[in-house]
């Protein structure tokens, strides 16, 4: 199970490059999708900064999937 969980996030680490994840919609399930970012060694600041424009210029960081949805 650890494997599957880690496999979208293993290159980034082993690179040792910055990543993060940011909601960016949800399925027809109603059920929320993550949009990775990631960026150059050391760009940290790069990588936020796009992640709080995207977050600016859209709503889904406050939206919340339905209780009992699916």
């Amino acid at each position: 199970m650890a494997l599957s969980i880690s496999i979208n996030t293993r290159p980034f680490n082993y690179l040792g490059l910055p990543a993060m994840s940011i909601p960016c919609g949800f399925d027809p399930n109603g059920l929320p999708i993550g949009l990775q970012l990631s960026g150059r060694p050391f760009a940290e600041g790069a990588v936020l900064l796009a992640a709080d424009a995207y977050q600016r210029d859209t709503d889904y960081n406050a939206r919340r999937p339905a209780i009992g949805a699916a």
